[in-house]
């Protein structure tokens, strides 16, 4: 699809592979950060989901895969949530009685959240709730763990920022074009010697997006900010030892979660960052735990939607 601003955008649609539900239900996911339908981690999850009578739309982050050309200067971001929009509303469009249940994993949960937030006014009625695995909700507090070097956090970082900085040097002829540089103040020297994420963020990201900092871009980007405006049932999925989000990133949500009726926030002792492996040492089982658990909570949010509709018809009787 072609956006209005000149972006190409992408979405992988996978019908399900068995019957036997009543309701038309879609997953539409949001993978982490520069990730797409080819990663392992949602081809397994999303074959999965199609074995037990689900249909799968899986966002295409912009830049993510090498065989779409970038067609605007700009790549997915943290906090970015219009593409995931019209991934939705394309959905609507094509399967009009669907109910469609929101999933992110990691980036992708800070997206599913942030988007059930800022769109709790007029987001699409199909809607009937929102799964996040593994997020950090806040983007400035996140930061400043992922550069100190306890738990290798600062090497994941460094892995993060160089898989970032590949995605703009493989599209560089549209995101670094002399006019793109000019109109936004680039300097390709800063972005190539970017480091660290904050530092790639704030030679790229904050400028193309139009910020004035990057605490002023990860304050809009964090989904933490945008909690008290979701109206849809959510689930909320982390593991205490993960290496990318450090236990005191969780209180937030374990307190938010504590008061908020139809929100439910499941911790786990060991996961690491979407691992939840099973199985041998050697050779993990390829379904995870984490696998079989949402295509549960998928279930579990179709049901309550069910129920609700029902409670909603006898009270007008």
């Amino acid at each position: 699809m072609s956006l209005v601003d000149g972006t190409t955008l992408t979405y992988d649609l996978y019908q399900p592979l068995s019957s036997g539900h009543e309701d038309d239900i879609t997953v539409a996911i949001a993978p982490g950060i520069g990730n797409s339908s080819e990663s392992v981690y949602i081809r397994t999850f999303v074959h999965f989901v199609q074995c037990h009578g689900y249909r799968c739309a899986v966002l295409n982050h912009v830049g993510a895969l090498s065989s779409v050309k970038v067609t605007a200067p700009r790549i997915f971001s943290y906090g970015h949530t219009d593409d995931y929009h019209v991934m939705l509303l394309s959905l609507a469009e094509k399967h009009p009685n669907t109910k469609i249940v929101c999933v992110g994993f990691s980036l992708g949960g800070n997206l599913v959240t942030k988007y059930m937030g800022e769109r709790s006014t007029n987001k699409l009625p199909q809607i009937i709730g929102g799964i996040s695995i593994c997020q950090g909700y806040d983007a400035i507090e996140g930061t400043k763990f992922l550069l100190n070097w306890q738990n290798f956090r600062r090497f994941y970082l460094y892995i993060m920022t160089e898989s970032v900085k590949n995605i703009i040097l493989r599209h560089r002829q549209a995101l670094l074009s002399e006019s793109v540089k000019q109109k936004h103040g680039l300097k390709e020297k800063e972005i190539l010697s970017a480091a660290t994420l904050p530092e790639l963020d704030e030679a790229y990201t904050r400028r193309i997006h139009q910020f004035r900092s990057v605490k002023e871009l990860y304050r809009w980007s964090s989904s933490i900010n945008y909690l008290n405006e979701i109206n849809s049932p959510m689930v909320f999925i982390n593991a205490i030892d993960d290496p990318i989000v450090p236990e005191a990133l969780l209180d937030p949500i374990r307190e938010y979660a504590a008061q908020k009726n139809h929100t439910l926030y499941i911790e786990l002792a060991h996961g690491g960052h979407l691992g939840f492996y099973e199985g041998g040492l050697l050779y993990p089982n390829p379904i995870t735990w984490l696998d079989r658990t949402l295509v549960s909570l998928i279930g579990s949010l179709t049901l309550f939607h069910a129920d609700r509709l029902d409670k909603e018809t006898m009270s007008k009787l």
